[in-house]
């Protein structure tokens, strides 16, 4: 695996879980698998076991020269993990976060460029290299173009879209910079040329064009990102390379998220004893203050952004508090006007007894809503799988959602679903307007208030289904297998 990000290490989003939880599973199975990441600074070191030098001196071309590096090592939930320091004036990663910089192309160009290398000059020849989103795009692109003639003649490369929304855009020095020394040669339109910008290159489209294989995660949403807006410019190339190119639904890492075994919930419960959830509940509204009432919480988690529908996240709040429901929001943004907003929203409700906006994201809290709430909301515009239904139907949290990407691949309406009844878990809704999303709640919260026993079982239906990381798991190594032949 060579990615930017692994749980719980360096972690922004759903990629980190991922690689954690796939990398798991894989190993499971008998697998050997390591695990390739930029040594950030802000990294949470204390989540690193037995961290050691492991290669003093891996010497990394760039532009006319080098840049020395030093390879560490060590154990992250015990898997095998090599973390890449760079010793240079541009400090790649010494800037106190994942991403955001000005020269992030430039930072992860040089992680995908160090990761090959690393395996060149230490003997590594693994037979799958699995890279993640734009960070890594260029793995395959080097692979080929350079690596595969100097001893890397054998590897090949399963890439993995998980966000399409980024692609990396890209100047002409990023070529110079990594030795690919050819710009007429990868401005070619059919290779890494960007879609709306003929002056500039799209790292993710080179990652597309050059691997074996390429992932997105879930199935609807390789469907929409080639045949929808939601390609984000990129489906004319997925059409082209179609027959290397599916979806593979994510998986959840039960050792993680898991109201069974979970240390960080004050009561422990599962689908054969679900009344633990209720002293849960108990301590979330103890935790965030809101009244002991005989009423459903409704949730909200994750990063607030355009993709998560946040007005309709705030549109959802407010009709939570009408229909006689609480509200419980745990995310932060990295916009500074809808941060701002959500601020205001946080001051406006402040005293009010029946709701929280908690504008940060802290993984404790997450657990403790999702083992507390009875309702989870997620009105996404785009949701390529979504993480975060899969972990609240294991939680017994019924969510809400929008029929879109991932999460009409795993929610299925109470009501109206095509699926049989014992596998409706939750409620759909379809457009992106306030009434669709009421007309989901609706239903949602009367259930709660009117049919207590049947609302039981949706949680229980929600929480007896299998999202590890098993079938996914298989899915990658059929993937493998075929890339290999």
């Amino acid at each position: 695996m060579v990615a930017s990000e692994c749980a719980p290490v360096a972690q922004a989003g759903g990629l980190g879980d991922v690689v954690l939880g796939l990398s798991r599973e894989l190993e499971m199975r008998g697998h050997a698998v390591e695990i390739i990441l930029p040594k950030y600074d802000c990294m949470r070191y204390d989540r690193i076991a037995s961290l050691t030098v492991t290669h003093q001196d891996l010497w990394v071309p760039w532009y006319s020269g080098a840049i020395h590096c030093t390879v560490w090592f060590g154990f992250v939930e015990g898997r095998k993990c090599f973390f890449i320091e760079p010793h240079s004036q541009d400090r790649f990663f010494e800037r106190g976060h994942l991403y955001g910089s000005m020269d992030d192309v430039f930072r992860f160009a040089f992680l995908s460029k160090a990761a090959l290398e690393f395996m060149l000059q230490s003997n590594k020849r693994p037979e799958v290299i699995h890279c993640h989103d734009w960070q890594t795009a260029l793995v395959p692109v080097l692979l080929y173009e350079l690596y595969r003639d100097i001893g890397m003649g054998d590897q090949r490369v399963c890439y993995t879209v998980h966000n399409f929304g980024h692609q990396g855009i890209a100047r002409e020095a990023v070529l110079w910079a990594t030795g690919l020394t050819r710009p007429d040669h990868f401005f070619d339109y059919y290779r890494l040329r960007d879609e709306f910008n003929d002056t500039a290159l799209n790292l993710m489209k080179g990652g597309i064009v050059y691997s074996n294989f390429v992932t997105t995660v879930s199935p609807q949403h390789a469907w929409e990102a080639q045949y929808t807006e939601q390609g984000q410019g990129l489906g004319h190339t997925l059409h082209l390379h179609g027959n290397k190119f599916g979806g593979v639904l994510n998986g959840v890492d039960y050792d993680v998220w898991n109201p069974e075994i979970d240390p960080l919930i004050p009561a422990r419960y599962g689908s054969e004893w679900i009344d633990g959830k209720y002293v849960n509940k108990q301590a979330l509204r103890e935790r965030f203050l809101l009244t002991q009432e005989f009423k459903p919480v409704v949730a909200s988690i994750g990063r607030l952004d355009r993709q998560k529908g946040v007005d309709l996240i705030r549109h959802a709040l407010f009709y939570a508090l009408a229909e006689g429901a609480q509200f419980v929001l745990l995310g932060a943004s990295p916009d500074p006007a809808i941060g701002g907003e959500f601020w205001r929203l946080k001051h406006e409700l402040n005293d009010y007894p029946d709701c929280h906006l908690e504008l940060t994201f802290s993984v404790e809290l997450a657990h403790l809503i999702y083992a507390g709430a009875d309702l989870l909301v997620m009105p996404s515009l785009f949701e390529p799988c979504g993480l975060t239904q899969l972990i609240a139907l294991k939680y017994g949290t019924v969510p809400v959602v929008r029929a879109v990407g991932g999460l009409a691949d795993t929610v299925f309406d109470r009501d109206h679903s095509a699926v049989r009844r014992g596998e409706r878990n939750g409620y759909v809704f379809h457009h992106t307007d306030p009434p669709a999303l009421e007309s989901a709640m609706a239903r949602a919260i009367g259930l709660w208030y009117t049919q207590p026993a049947e609302f039981r079982e949706l949680q229980l239906q929600g929480m007896q289904a299998d999202h590890s990381w098993t079938r996914p798991a298989q899915d990658y190594l059929n993937i493998y297998e075929y890339i290999k032949a």
